[in-house]
C-alpha cells in the first residue's frame, strides 16, 4: 500500500481510504460484525484511514475497526453549523468511535463561501477543540467547484474533501476538468485533499481500471475514498492501490456489479427525496419520484429522507 501525507497536517494516509457508508442503512446494512470482516482484511492489506459520517450512523463499525487498530486514522463529517450542534455531532463522534480524538473532522455537503461563512460558529468550535488536541485537523466536504474555490481563501480549512471523477459525474456546478484545476491549486497552497466518488457512485464500474487511474494518476489528491462492501471490493482495490495486478476473476466478478437506486411502487410522492437530493436527480412524475441515472451519486441520502423507507440502494 501507498502512502501519503495529507497536506500540511502531518497526518500519514494510505493511499486508499475505506469509505463506510456503502456498509450503513444507506446502502448494503452490514451488521458491526461483517464490517468489521471487512476491515480487517483492508487492514491486512496496509489500509489506514477510514472515512464516516454522522450521517451514515456507521459510529458502531468504526468503533470496531478502532478496537482492532487503535492507531487507524479517522474522518468524520457532520451538518453542524452553530457551537450547540458542533459540540453535539463531536461529542456524538468520540461517543460513537470510542475514543476522545478525530483525525479529521469536517463540515458535510458545504455548497460555497455563502454555507462557509453561514457555518463558521461551527469552524470555531472545531478549532477550538483541535486547539485542545482533540481533533487533529478541520476541513469540509463538498460536491461544489464553487465551494472548493471559496476555501481556499479559508487557511483553516486544512482539509478539502471533493467529488472527483474522469466524467465528472456528481459534481454539481462543472465539469471534471474545472474541478480538478481548483484541486490542484488547493494542494499547491498545502491543503490534504481527499478524492470522493471515482467510481461516479458505481455509474464508472464498468470502466472501474480506467476510472481508478485518472484519481490515482493525479499528484494533487493525497488520497481517494471509496465505499467497500465486499471481500472482493477490498481486494480489488487494495491490488490496483499498491500497483499490483487484480485477480483476473474478482475483476470479473466486480464488472457483473451494477448498483442502482430502488423506489418501490407504493411511493407516496411526498416529494421529501426531491428536497434531499444535492444532485437534483430526483424529480416527481405523475406523483411517483423518478431518477435521473445521469445525474444520481447513488449516495443512498435520498433513502435516508424518506418518511416512508420506499427508496433504497441494490
Amino acid at each position: 500500500m501507498k502512502y501519503s501525507k495529507l497536506g500540511r497536517t502531518g497526518i500519514e494516509v494510505s493511499k486508499l481510504c475505506f469509505g463506510t457508508l456503502t456498509m450503513g442503512p444507506f446502502q448494503r446494512g452490514l451488521s458491526v460484525k461483517e464490517g468489521a470482516a471487512l476491515f480487517e482484511r483492508a487492514f491486512s492489506h496496509g489500509v489506514n484511514f477510514l472515512d464516516t459520517a454522522e450521517i451514515y450512523e456507521t459510529y458502531p463499525h468504526v468503533r470496531e475497526a478502532v478496537r482492532m487498530k487503535p492507531d487507524v486514522v479517522v474522518c468524520t463529517k457532520s451538518y453542524s453549523y452553530d457551537k450547540q450542534t458542533a459540540e453535539a455531532s463531536f461529542k456524538k463522534a468520540v461517543e460513537g468511535i470510542g475514543r476522545d480524538y478525530i483525525d479529521v473532522f469536517l463540515l458535510h455537503e458545504q455548497e460555497s463561501g455563502h454555507t462557509i461563512r453561514g457555518h463558521w460558529e461551527a469552524i470555531e468550535y472545531f478549532l477550538r477543540k483541535k486547539e485542545e488536541g482533540h481533533i487533529g485537523a478541520i476541513g469540509l466536504s463538498t460536491h461544489y467547484i464553487g465551494c472548493m474555490r471559496a476555501a481556499l481563501n479559508v487557511r483553516e480549512l486544512q482539509v478539502l474533501f471533493p467529488l472527483i471523477n474522469k466524467k465528472g459525474v456528481g459534481i454539481a456546478d462543472g465539469s471534471a476538468e474545472e474541478m480538478l484545476d481548483v484541486i490542484r491549486h488547493a494542494w499547491e497552497i498545502g491543503r490534504g485533499i481527499i478524492a470522493m466518488k471515482p467510481l461516479g457512485g458505481g455509474h464508472l464500474i464498468a470502466e472501474r481500471e480506467e476510472s481508478l487511474r485518472y484519481v490515482l494518476d493525479k499528484f494533487c489528491i493525497d488520497t481517494i475514498a471509496i465505499g467497500m462492501q465486499s471481500v472482493d471490493e477490498v481486494d480489488y482495490n487494495c491490488a490496483v492501490f499498491s500497483g499490483e495486478e487484480p485477480d483476473p476473476a474478482v475483476a470479473e466478478r466486480l464488472g457483473r456489479v451494477r448498483r442502482r437506486m430502488l423506489i418501490q411502487e407504493w411511493c407516496q410522492g411526498c416529494g421529501t427525496c426531491v428536497d434531499a437530493c444535492r444532485n437534483h436527480a430526483i424529480s416527481m412524475v405523475d406523483g411517483i419520484a423518478r431518477i435521473d441515472y445521469s445525474k444520481c451519486a447513488t449516495c443512498g441520502y435520498c433513502a435516508r429522507a424518506c418518511p416512508n423507507f420506499n427508496i433504497k440502494v441494490i
